[in-house]
């Protein structure tokens, strides 16, 4: 990032259509107007381009995507069958911890995974391999043995009716990361420059329950500039204060979908999470996951900021009970275009237009943040958007038209504000912060043809952190 001492965008065009300059003085807009006096600042040329605040993803996964950055892709697109996993498998250098490690599995590449399976792609070293949910690891029988899950006691080490385990961990990477022994985590630098290149100014990691030292190396990360987004945490601890540079949201709660918790104990942490002064931010995929949620929600009473992760299936009656309860949604309609030829083959016909409703939810009331769940979604902004838009499949099918978001819509809800996902979408104005997105060509342009590649310039807190040539 380079300093400098303000700003002025020459020529810009806004959402609503007024073409002015932009004025940056620190960290802050302090001027928007036609024709605006030059000072000493540096000018970014707009040239009638289209001035955005920057863009919030509401929901990702910081380090898991530094770490996937470092992995093998094991399925699609880059992998789509088990001759290419066994290649890439074989290719692979192992990590730091003498581990190969993959990511992305679909069980249209090789089947339902287990160490067996997986012993007849790769068996010589220690494999784990992560499936696209980011639910699910699964080990090859060097990897069992390295872990010694025969005697492993955590309720995510799944076994057979014989009682051997499978190699299949559910829900167990804290586990996981413990027996693997200390590793350094993942550098961010990869991770802060692409989200800048995005126009991405501010994010939300959505990991439950951060361990010290992953909260720690987010704040150094701030500190240092690696990442210059913005950071709200879901899994911040409830009993401690965060470093500088980093913001607790809801409390993250994750309801598995390998097994549902009891009613009472989520009744409790719901309780819990609000006596803190904290809303949650419930993971929910399945309808049964739902269900569960808004019956935990009508014992433990609702704090405004609630909001409901994924949404992944959510039947039509169920909309207006969402609305109803002030409930929030944080979804990710850009599973649609990567995974949604497999969700209209696994999902039940009459379900189809339950999946990562839109539509409905804005119709009805219920603020709606789009959002990638990098790295398991597609990370790219402009194709989510296109994604909410579209509701094609790679296949070029369309799931559930009527949730379809038109264009000005879909980028409405990444322009919500960082501590209100889906709430009132920002503006370019006197006094916001100075988070910014420049991109080429008309509003008209920018919805009509959603691309990372219109973005010409990114200001974050006032600095000019990303700018192309054109």
């Amino acid at each position: 990032m380079s300093p400098v001492s303000g700003l002025l965008f020459r020529d810009v065009v806004l959402l609503d259509g007024r073409r002015v300059d932009v004025r940056v003085g620190g960290v802050r807009v302090v001027e928007v107007g036609p024709a605006l006096h030059r000072t000493t600042e540096e000018v970014l040329p707009g040239r009638g381009g289209t001035l955005l605040p920057g863009l919030v993803d509401a929901h990702l996964h910081l380090h898991a995507m530094a770490a996937a950055a470092r992995s093998v892709p094991s399925g699609p697109p880059a992998v789509t069958d088990a001759g290419l996993l066994r290649r890439a498998l074989a290719a692979a250098g192992p990590g730091e911890d003498g581990w190969i490690r993959g990511t992305g599995y679909a069980e249209t590449v090789a089947g339902d995974l287990d160490s067996a399976a997986l012993d007849r792609l790769h068996a010589e070293r220690p494999v784990r391999v992560q499936h696209r949910s980011g639910a699910l690891w699964v080990v090859n029988s060097a990897g069992a043995a390295a872990l010694g899950l025969a005697s492993a006691d955590h309720p995510g080490v799944e076994r057979d009716a014989s009682g051997r385990p499978t190699g299949r961990l559910w829900r167990a990477d804290d586990w996981l990361r413990e027996r693997l022994g200390p590793a350094r985590l993942p550098d961010l630098t990869t991770v802060g420059g692409e989200l800048t290149r995005f126009g991405i100014t501010a994010v939300t990691d959505a990991t439950p329950d951060l361990a010290p030292a992953a909260v720690a190396a987010l704040a150094a990360a701030r500190r240092d500039g690696v990442l210059p987004q913005g950071v709200t945490l879901l899994g911040a601890p409830l009993d401690g204060a965060l470093p500088a540079g980093l913001t607790a949201g809801p409390v993250k709660i994750v309801l598995a979908d390998s097994g549902l918790p009891d009613l009472d104990p989520l009744v409790a942490r719901i309780r819990a999470a609000h006596a803190a002064g904290r809303a949650v931010a419930v993971h929910v995929v399945t309808r049964e996951a739902l269900a569960l949620l808004l019956a935990a929600l009508d014992l433990a009473g609702v704090r405004p900021g609630d909001r409901v992760e994924h949404a992944a299936l959510v039947p039509g009656a169920v909309v207006a009970d969402l609305a109803r309860r002030g409930l929030r949604v944080v979804t990710q309609p850009g599973f649609l275009a990567d995974r949604g030829d497999d969700y209209l083959r696994d999902v039940p016909a009459d379900e189809h237009d339950d999946l990562y409703r839109a539509a409905s939810l804005l119709a009805c009331g219920v603020p709606v943040a789009l959002s990638s769940d990098a790295p398991h979604g597609p990370l790219d902004p402009w194709r989510v958007l296109a994604a909410a838009v579209g509701r094609r499949t790679r296949a070029g099918a369309v799931v559930g038209a009527a949730e379809r978001l038109g264009p000005a819509a879909a980028l409405a809800a990444y322009l919500g504000p960082p501590d209100s996902p889906g709430g009132p979408p920002r503006a370019v104005a006197p006094g916001v912060p100075a988070d910014l997105v420049l991109l080429d060509g008309s509003p008209a342009d920018v919805l009509d043809t959603p691309s990372a590649e219109r973005v010409r310039a990114v200001v974050l807190a006032g600095r000019t952190a990303h700018a192309t040539e054109g």
